[in-house]
């Protein structure tokens, strides 16, 4: 990775580079780590936690890929062979799990994708490979909808796209109001999805079918 990171965030469905943040060495994240498990009142040094600052650092590098990783990569090959096919493609119940940026706790869920083809199909599983780019990184529920829904749209540029996310967020369960099991919900659509409602319906009857 660059020794210097750009700090992502959407505007109007697209990200936009804010200030560059240098990216602190291997050595320098291992002692971030050290410093708070002192802070939280336990000896880094002891046997059990003697190694935990490189087991976090290693585990960030996996819980964080999506910021080197492109979804419009994932997206780049469709498939024109598809008997004239032109009706809604949908792919439900796609797990992922993200990290809520304000309290770096995982919030975990399924999403939903549907959308209507116009320039040939992308394969099933590049939709779940556009969530886990987005998911892997910082997010709010609410901007992880808009990425995925933006790449989705301005990369295969369909007649609509539409995608919900349903997640439960630990930093409900686990601190705070303590409420486990609360599920939050965010939608989002463009082209036809958008235009009509009677597609709205549509896709949320067949995410809902069967369950």
């Amino acid at each position: 990775m660059d020794a210097i990171v750009k700090s992502l965030r959407p505007a109007d469905e697209k990200e936009v580079a804010l200030e560059p943040v240098r990216r602190p060495t291997r050595e320098e994240a291992e002692a971030a780590v050290r410093t708070l498990i002192a802070w939280a009142g336990d000896n880094p040094d002891r046997e059990g936690l003697v190694d935990t600052p490189k087991r976090v650092a290693k585990a960030f590098e996996e819980f964080y890929r999506g910021y080197n990783e492109r979804a419009e990569d994932a997206l780049e090959r469709t498939f024109d062979e598809v008997g004239g096919y032109e009706d809604i493609v949908l792919v439900r119940d796609i797990p992922f799990y993200s990290h809520c940026e304000h309290h770096l706790v995982p919030f975990v869920g399924k999403a939903h994708i549907a959308y209507y083809p116009s320039e040939g199909v992308v394969g099933l599983s590049k939709l779940a490979r556009v969530v886990d780019v987005f998911a892997r990184r910082m997010q709010t529920q609410e901007n992880l909808t808009a990425q995925i829904i933006g790449a989705i749209d301005e990369t295969l540029k369909p007649r609509g796209v539409a995608v919900m996310l349903e997640a439960e967020h630990q930093c409900m369960s686990l601190r705070g109001v303590q409420k486990p099991g609360v599920s939050t919900i965010t939608s989002q659509f463009t082209g036809v999805f958008q235009d009509d409602p009677t597609e709205q319906v549509r896709f949320l009857t067949l995410v809902r079918s069967g369950k």
